[in-house]
């Protein structure tokens, strides 16, 4: 059976590097505060007007082309991953096809937040194994830094994510000791208020009526936008921490041992496993329950903060530039995020 190898692969972050002493300007923090609890030292902010997460998602995915030796006459199918598109409708994977001047191939949108990346590698894995498509383009982009609540009221959200995005190119090949070997998909919706932005949306608090963010006379539910919820400003994004970090640190261990085990690898047998750099203590939870070394495990999530759906192709490709990634390299992807939802990829370089 043909495999499907990364052919090529990119990255593009934007150049406004905000540190966490920039961030004290804004709200009740400090660097200590976020380095202690993230292990965040700066991130990326976009430009305003002049950048979206399509246009810094074509920006990663022109230089995967070109490390993968395509044109954008070879594309033949899109998927982009991203919890914060430009437009509320159509998704970003159209955007993409006409920033890039491909032909009208198909274009799929994928919105499972942290975990998109690896959802998007598992569908272009199908197709490519079928032999329907020969070369996908798949993005993870973001741009969270326009939807952020700037206040101490909104820091334990704030302070960990930044902007960003990275590409790859999947092909097939013959190789038998190249490719990807197996993904491995989750989800669990019973708590997906806890890690959300339920407003503006049109559920008027239909799924959990009982659930209500804790903030004083926050009302939950809406039609789309009211100006009961401008006036309140009840369209940000609402994080439980303590509740997501308890979960992840249980799902992500047990996804990479789901993809170890579905090959018969163990842990010690990575050369590099990349966790969704969702929060560097997270990453530290994980790498001590399988016994990993540091050698074994790359985090960029220092530089960059939580850029969700980005987050694994961005510092896949950091390890690569960085030579951390040779060819045939065993090497696992793995993600926790919103919905929730988890999974894991296992790979050949």
């Amino acid at each position: 059976m043909n495999r499907t190898i990364i052919a090529g692969i990119g990255s593009y972050v934007p150049d406004n590097v905000v540190t966490n002493e920039e961030l004290t300007q804004f709200m009740d923090t400090s660097d200590q505060w976020i380095q202690e609890r993230t292990g965040i030292k700066e991130r990326r902010y976009a430009r305003r007007f002049e950048e979206t997460t399509a246009t810094i998602g074509a920006a990663a995915a022109r230089v995967a082309m070109e490390r993968a030796g395509v044109t954008a006459a070879d594309i033949d199918f899109v998927i982009f991953a991203t919890l914060s598109p430009d437009y509320f409708f159509p998704g970003c994977g159209v955007l993409v096809q006409r920033l890039l001047g491909l032909k009208d191939v198909g274009a799929l949108d994928v919105r499972n937040q942290c975990s998109g990346f690896l959802y998007g590698l598992s569908v272009a894995d199908q197709f490519i194994k079928t032999g329907m498509y020969r070369n996908i383009l798949l993005i993870g982009a973001e741009v969270h830094s326009y939807a952020m609540d700037f206040s101490t009221r909104g820091r334990n959200v704030s302070v960990i994510f930044g902007d960003g995005a990275g590409a790859v190119i999947l092909q097939s090949s013959q190789d038998k000791e190249r490719g990807i070997l197996s993904t491995h998909l989750h989800s669990d919706g019973s708590e997906a208020e806890v890690l959300s932005m339920p407003n503006p949306g049109f559920h008027s608090g239909v799924h959990r009526p009982e659930w209500k963010p804790p903030v004083p006379e926050q009302k939950y539910g809406g039609v789309f936008i009211t100006q009961d919820l401008l006036d309140k400003e009840d369209f940000y994004p609402y994080m439980d921490g303590q509740a997501v970090f308890k979960k992840a640190v249980i799902k992500l261990p047990e996804v990479i041992q789901e993809a170890l085990g579905a090959n018969n690898y163990t842990p010690a047998d990575l050369q590099l496993m990349i966790p969704h750099q969702a929060n560097l203590r997270i990453a530290q939870f994980v790498q001590q329950t399988l016994k990993l070394r540091d050698d074994q495990v790359f985090n960029n999530i220092q530089k960059y903060g939580n850029t969700t759906a980005a987050s694994i192709p961005l510092a896949l490709c950091e390890a690569w530039e960085n030579g951390r990634v040779k060819e045939k390299d065993l090497v696992c992807l793995a993600a926790f995020g919103s919905g929730f939802t988890w999974g894991s990829a296992l790979l050949k370089w």
